[in-house]
C-alpha cells in the first residue's frame, strides 16, 4: 500500500495550497492584486497542479533555433525517422509489458521487477524514500531537455515560440513549451513531424548522453578512485543485520561472502542471489575442535521442520550438523563464531580432507530459506550473519569505487552513477510512453502528421483520415491506461 504518512503530506501541501488560492481570489480586497501578481510571474494554479510560464529564455532559444539550419536539418530529419519508428515500437512494448503483467496475475508466479519492461514507479513503494532527490531531478531535467527539442525544432521549422514554463502535477515536475498555434498549422505535415518527434528523440540522445558516462565511468575517475578489489561500504542501516561493533562500517571493504570473491557491487548482488538459490554452505572443523566446543543439549524439530539443537537463548550460539562416517546426521550446538572462524568451506566431508587433521563438514542447521553468511571485510575481523539473503543485501550501501586519497568523498561515485542510472531510465520511459499514439501525449501529433504525410493522397476525405487517426488513438489509450491501472495494482495492491 501506499505510505499513509507520505499521502497525506502531499494532500496537505495541496489542500493549503489550493485553499489559499481560493481564499485570496474570493477575498474583494485582494483579488484584483492578487490575479495582477499571478499574471505577472505566469503563474497559474488550479487542484493538483501548478504551472509558471515566461518569456525570459525565447531569446536562447532562438539562438539556438537559428544555429547551423543545415546541421538542424539533419538533426531533427534524424529525430523524425527516431519519432516514427519509436512510435511503432512503443505500442510493441507495451503490449508485451501488458502480456508480461497478465501473465503474472494468472500464474501468481513471483517475477522480479528489474524483469519487467515497463513497471510503474510509486515513491515509499518500489521507489526509495531516500532516493527521491535522483528521481525528481532526473524527471525535470528530462522533461527540460524534451520541451526543448520541441522549442527548438519549432523555430528551425519558422514556428513562433510564445514562452516555456515549468510545472508541478501532484508531485511530479514537468516542463512544456508554448508555440503559436496558427504557425503550426501552417507548416507541411513532415515540418509538424520534425518538431513534434524532437522530444523523444532529445530524450533518447539524452539517455544514450548517460549511458556514456556511466559506461566508462570507472576510466573517467581512475585518476581518483580505483575499482576490482572489493565493495566499498558506504552506509550501513541502522539496527539492520549488518549493524553492530561485529558488523560493517562505513569505509570497510568486503572482499568475500562465503567462498564467493567479491570486486565490485555487481559481485556482491551476484553472491547474494546464488547463496539464496544454493542449499547451506558449511564449513570445515577439526574433530577434537568439535568435540571440545559442543556442549549437550537436547534436539527437536521446529514447524518448518529444520532441526534445532541450542535450547538456551544464546544469540552466540548455532546448531550444526554433521556426518561422521556413513552415520545418520549428528548435532552440535557451537559457539558459532569460535567453530568456524578463518574455516574452510565445504559441501562435504571429502572436502575437508585436505588438512593434515582430520576434519569434518559442519553445516548450521537453521530455519528454510535462511542462511548463516560469512562476510570477509578485512582487515577487521569477519562479521557472521543469520537470517533471509535479502535483508543483508538491503541493509548496507555499497560502492565500487574506492578512493586513492583520504580527502576524496566516497560518496561522489555513487552519486553520479546513480542518477547516471535514474536519467537513462526515466529519459527512455519519457521517450516511450510520449511516443504512444495516446490522446494529449506527443503520439498523438506524431500520429495525426504521419497520416496526413503518408495516407493524405490516398484518403482525400480529411474526415475519413481523423476516424482512423482516433480509432488508433483510441486503441493506444487504452493499452497504456491499462498498462497503468495493472502496474498500479501490481505495485500497490499486492
Amino acid at each position: 500500500m501506499i505510505p499513509i504518512p507520505l499521502a497525506v503530506m502531499v494532500l496537505g501541501v495541496w489542500c493549503v495550497i489550493y485553499l489559499t488560492d481560493t481564499l485570496l481570489k474570493s477575498t474583494t480586497s485582494l483579488k484584483i492584486t492578487y490575479e495582477d501578481w499571478l499574471v505577472s510571474h505566469g503563474l497559474s494554479i488550479s487542484p493538483f497542479h501548478v504551472r509558471w510560464q515566461t518569456t525570459i529564455f525565447n531569446r536562447l532559444l532562438y539562438k539556438w533555433g537559428r544555429w547551423k539550419p543545415r546541421f538542424l536539418y539533419i538533426w531533427f530529419t534524424l529525430g523524425m525517422v527516431f519519432g516514427i519508428i519509436a512510435m511503432f515500437g512503443s505500442i510493441i512494448l507495451l503490449g508485451k509489458t501488458l502480456m508480461q503483467t497478465l501473465t503474472q496475475m494468472m500464474t501468481e508466479i513471483p517475477v522480479d521487477q528489474n524483469d519487467r519492461l515497463l513497471q510503474v514507479v510509486v515513491p515509499g513503494i518500489n521507489l526509495p524514500i531516500s532516493q527521491l532527490t535522483y528521481f525528481f531531478s532526473a524527471i525535470l531535467i528530462s522533461g527540460v531537455i524534451h520541451e526543448i527539442g520541441h522549442g527548438v525544432a519549432a523555430i528551425r521549422e519558422q514556428v513562433r515560440l510564445n514562452g516555456f514554463g515549468i510545472f508541478m502535477f501532484v508531485i511530479y515536475p514537468g516542463a512544456f513549451v508554448d508555440l503559436f498555434t496558427t504557425h503550426l498549422q501552417l507548416v507541411s505535415p513532415v515540418q509538424q513531424l520534425r518538431i513534434f518527434c524532437a522530444g523523444v528523440w532529445h530524450n533518447f540522445i539524452l539517455g544514450l548522453a548517460g549511458l556514456l558516462v556511466l559506461f566508462p565511468l570507472p576510466a573517467l575517475l581512475f585518476p581518483f578512485y580505483y575499482t576490482g578489489v572489493g565493495a566499498l561500504v558506504t552506509e550501513v542501516i541502522e539496527d539492520s543485520p549488518a549493524s553492530g561493533s561485529r558488523g560493517l562500517f562505513v569505509g570497510d571493504i568486503i572482499t568475500h561472502v562465503q567462498d564467493c570473491p567479491v570486486h565490485s557491487v555487481e559481485d556482491w548482488h551476484s553472491c547474494i542471489v546464488e547463496i539464496s538459490h544454493r542449499p547451506q554452505i558449511g564449513y570445515c572443523v577439526n574433530a577434537a575442535t568439535l568435540q571440545k566446543l559442543s556442549f549437550p543439549s537436547r534436539v527437536y524439530k521446529r514447524l518448518d521442520g529444520s532441526i534445532e539443537c541450542c535450547s538456551n537463548s544464546s544469540l552466540t550460539d548455532v546448531c550444526f550438523a554433521y556426518r561422521s562416517n556413513l552415520n545418520s546426521p549428528m548435532y552440535a550446538c557451537l559457539p558459532a563464531r569460535k567453530a568456524i572462524h578463518a574455516s574452510q568451506v565445504c559441501r562435504t566431508n571429502a572436502d575437508c580432507q585436505k588438512d593434515i587433521v582430520p576434519s569434518l563438514c559442519i553445516t548450521p542447521s537453521i530455519e528454510n530459506q535462511t542462511r548463516l553468511i560469512r562476510v570477509k571485510h578485512p582487515p577487521q575481523i569477519e562479521m557472521l550473519f543469520i537470517g533471509y539473503p535479502e535483508h543483508l543485501q538491503y541493509a548496507v550501501g555499497l560502492s565500487s569505487f574506492i578512493p586513492r586519497y583520504n580527502f576524496l568523498s566516497i560518496d561522489m561515485p555513487v552519486v553520479i552513477e546513480t542518477f547516471c542510472k535514474y536519467l537513462i531510465s526515466l529519459s527512455g520511459a519519457l521517450a516511450v510512453i510520449n511516443a504512444v499514439p495516446c490522446f494529449a501525449l506527443d503520439g498523438q501529433w506524431i500520429l495525426n502528421s504521419f497520416l496526413e504525410a503518408t495516407i493524405g493522397s490516398n484518403i482525400l476525405e480529411k474526415q475519413n483520415r481523423e476516424l482512423l487517426g482516433f480509432l488508433i488513438l483510441l486503441g493506444g489509450s487504452s493499452l497504456l491506461a491499462a498498462n497503468v491501472a495493472l502496474g498500479l495494482w501490481m505495485v500497490t495492491a499486492r
